[in-house]
């Protein structure tokens, strides 16, 4: 067996390899794109960059009638609105405020939402519009409901006559037992 000088599965260079130093990578592109040049606009001198320049001509070409450069105008309204959009925060059309001690707060957001509307028929409450209590009923599959459920639903619904209740394969309504 011969000795060498490196051992099997040990590296000659524990530290390993040294990182490259982050360089700063400049194109020729980047160099081009930031010179400024004179542009001389309505009788007047302005000084711009190469960006501005070309952004300013793609505007007028798109104005002009050219697809391709509207296509590009339209890609740098969306990239200026997903910027703008993200440096300010996100506000709503609508204002709730939750007031957790006061109980009527569900009663304001379901009539906000036009989910119910309020009723003084003979005592003051909501009446739930008939669409929302369709929709439960619904995602309640096709249960039967129970004498006492049914009476409380068509309580608290506007028009009750309008729901199409469950039809299960025990009939309408099951009784109690």
């Amino acid at each position: 067996m011969t000795s060498s000088r490196f051992q099997k599965g040990h590296s000659g260079n524990p530290k390993g390899r040294p990182k490259a130093k982050p360089e700063e990578r400049v194109s020729a592109f980047d160099i081009v794109i930031d010179r400024t040049l004179t542009v001389v606009q309505g009788g007047q001198e302005r000084e711009l960059t190469v960006e501005e320049a070309l952004q300013l001509k793609t505007y007028q070409d798109a104005i002009g009638g050219s697809r391709l450069a509207q296509r590009e105008i339209l890609k740098m309204i969306r990239k200026r609105e997903q910027a703008m959009s993200a440096r300010q925060p996100v506000r709503s059309g609508v204002t709730l405020r939750a007031q957790t001690d006061d109980p009527r707060n569900a009663d304001q957001a379901m009539v906000l939402l036009g989910i119910a509307n309020a009723d003084n028929d003979p005592v003051p409450g909501l009446k739930l519009q008939g669409w929302a209590v369709q929709a439960a009923l619904t995602r309640r599959g096709r249960r039967a409901l129970w004498v006492k459920e049914l009476a409380e639903v068509r309580r608290c619904v506007q028009n009750p006559e309008e729901i199409k209740w469950p039809r299960g394969s025990a009939g309408w309504v099951k009784v109690d037992e």
